[in-house]
């Protein structure tokens, strides 16, 4: 008799077997994603987490690190965004002026409450309450933070053109100022940024309470002048240096929106309009709930990406999107990445915004030298 010959597995049955343990109590944060997150966003986020911790997050990667969606006033800013800048996992940040400008409530020890999405909003109004969904706080809030912004905004380090990078990081000098004098240790995104040298940009700086206040000093010819066209040109300039030399640039982003496509818009701005030869970012994370059907940039994906410039081809196994609200994915991301990857040395690339601005001229010197010498011949 003649038995039947095994078939051969499928190559597509060749990933770990799903039969988890049970979770046990305890247990780590980390060790929670490595081993229970095994399918659909789990999975992704698990992904997520690996491709930051083994990949994005190694020497020589240039990190930069988008915000959209109320994110500081429910203190993600105060207990991951910060601690991600302190241990160096973050090189550079596109926020929208909002979530700055909640941050900027933390810094001057202003209070949020928790609360609930399900109120009056008429009888809120009546007492003076402001509600984000289920975040409430005082009027008052809003008031003090403008009248602080507008007394900082009338000294004379601020009465010239700047890119927003350097807007925020003077800004970020008189937080750090008020963290000291109130002892609230380091709560501010600002302030942090403005410690280790983290330049932020803000895409719409005419989109939050900061730029309103902003235009209000404007309006008596006092401020600062925002000169948009340098920030364009400055992230430029930073993703160029990032991969020089064989260097790596990463993008992780958290929403979508205008700061996604501010980050992603880095590398057609170098290869279309600079016409520098390159090929895209090299590591891609996202967390969004957009979907990528209604054709909105907050939903696109890597793929959609690559044919923009915007993801180098070859990179795109190095992309992950997570369909996740980043309330959930932001602290579990923190948590992962400071217990898996080591700490990096701070790049301090707000201190090295002109060296790397000469160098993005040299590159189109460069380039326009040698279609020149293309076309002599």
């Amino acid at each position: 008799m003649g038995g039947s010959m095994a078939k051969p597995a499928s190559r597509f049955l060749r990933g770990k077997r799903i039969l988890p343990p049970p979770v046990p109590e305890g247990v780590q944060a980390a060790d929670l994603i490595d081993r229970f997150f095994l399918a659909y966003n789990a999975g992704r986020l698990r992904e997520g987490a690996r491709l930051l911790a083994e990949k994005m997050l190694r020497p020589g990667v240039t990190v930069g690190l988008s915000l959209s969606g109320a994110l500081t006033p429910a203190g993600l800013g105060v207990s991951c965004v910060v601690p991600l800048i302190q241990a160096g996992f973050v090189d550079w940040i596109v926020s929208t002026g909002a979530n700055l400008y909640h941050d900027a409530h933390f810094g001057l020890g202003m209070k949020m409450h928790a609360g609930s999405p399900f109120l009056d909003d008429r009888v809120l109004r009546k007492e003076e309450v402001v509600r984000i969904y289920d975040i409430l706080f005082d009027y008052r809030v809003l008031l003090d933070t403008d009248d602080f912004l507008r007394r900082v905004l009338d000294a004379e380090e601020f009465q010239a053109e700047m890119s927003t990078a350097e807007f925020h990081y003077r800004l970020g000098r008189y937080l750090v100022e008020r963290e000291k004098a109130l002892g609230t240790g380091e709560v501010s995104v600002l302030a942090a940024a403005h410690r280790y040298g983290v330049p932020v940009y803000t895409s719409s700086p005419g989109d939050s309470s900061i730029g309103m206040n902003v235009a209000v000093m404007r309006l008596f010819g006092r401020g600062p002048r925002i000169d948009v066209s340098a920030d364009v040109n400055e992230t430029a300039a930073i993703v160029y240096a990032a991969k020089r030399k064989r260097g790596r640039s990463a993008v992780w982003i958290f929403g979508g929106g205008s700061p996604k496509n501010f980050m992603l818009q880095t590398e057609p701005q170098i290869q279309e309009v600079l016409g520098i030869a390159d090929k895209g970012h090299d590591y891609f994370l996202q967390v969004t709930d957009a979907r990528p059907d209604t054709g909105g940039l907050s939903g696109a994906t890597p793929s959609e990406a690559v044919s923009w410039g915007k993801v180098a081809p070859e990179r795109l196994p190095d992309s992950v999107v997570c369909y996740l609200d980043s309330t959930v994915a932001m602290p579990l991301l923190t948590a992962y990445v400071l217990a898996r990857a080591e700490k990096r040395p701070h790049g301090r690339l707000y201190d090295r915004r002109g060296e790397l601005l000469a160098a993005l001229e040299r590159g189109v010197r460069r380039k326009d030298l040698t279609e020149k010498k293309k076309a002599g011949r």
